[in-house]
């Protein structure tokens, strides 16, 4: 077995933000870290900006204890997480299992209705600033915070860094 770190990056279906994923994907790899695609369909899933990826696996599928780390991507998309049973549940076990929790622009999200941003710093896209801090979180006006295994980007200028946070995190190269 190796001993490459590695990440779920979970895409919406449709209409995932390219640069969150694409962007993000590369600092890892940069990082030596074995990324996996996941959305809640399978096969060739296409952003915004018309990039396409190829979902790996199904959400429903992810076992948390394979990763070292859960991201979830955002773009208008990812609101199919917010209450979805399944993303949900992988982001509480992630947490519970002490694994880097990571999303980027509206998916923090998903992480706030899952109430584990309660009393943590905390950033996202501006339309769901005060929806996190009614959640609990303690958001902050700035590209990426990390509190802890909590990692989260304001949007997609901020992706390099954010898997960058990530890769550190994950104390990758």
């Amino acid at each position: 077995m190796s001993n490459a770190r590695r990440a779920v990056l979970i895409i919406a279906k449709e209409m995932f933000r390219d640069e969150e994923l694409f962007d993000t994907q590369k600092a890892l790899t940069a990082a030596g870290v074995d990324t996996v695609v996941a959305s809640s369909a399978p096969g060739t899933r296409r952003g915004k900006l018309g990039g396409t990826a190829e979902a790996e696996m199904l959400v429903r599928d992810i076992d948390v204890d394979e990763f070292d780390a859960v991201v979830f991507v955002g773009g208008e998309g990812a609101m199919e997480y917010y209450d979805d049973p399944a993303a949900l549940k992988i982001a509480t076990n992630a947490a519970e299992y002490g694994k880097v929790l990571a999303a980027i622009c509206i998916a923090p999200r998903i992480l706030a209705n899952a109430r584990l941003l309660e009393g943590i710093q905390a950033t996202c896209y501006e339309s769901e600033a005060e929806a996190i801090e009614k959640l609990g979180a303690e958001f902050r006006d700035t590209d990426v915070v990390q509190d802890g295994k909590i990692i989260t980007a304001s949007g997609p200028h901020a992706a390099t860094r954010f898997g960058e946070t990530i890769a550190r995190a994950l104390g990758a190269s």
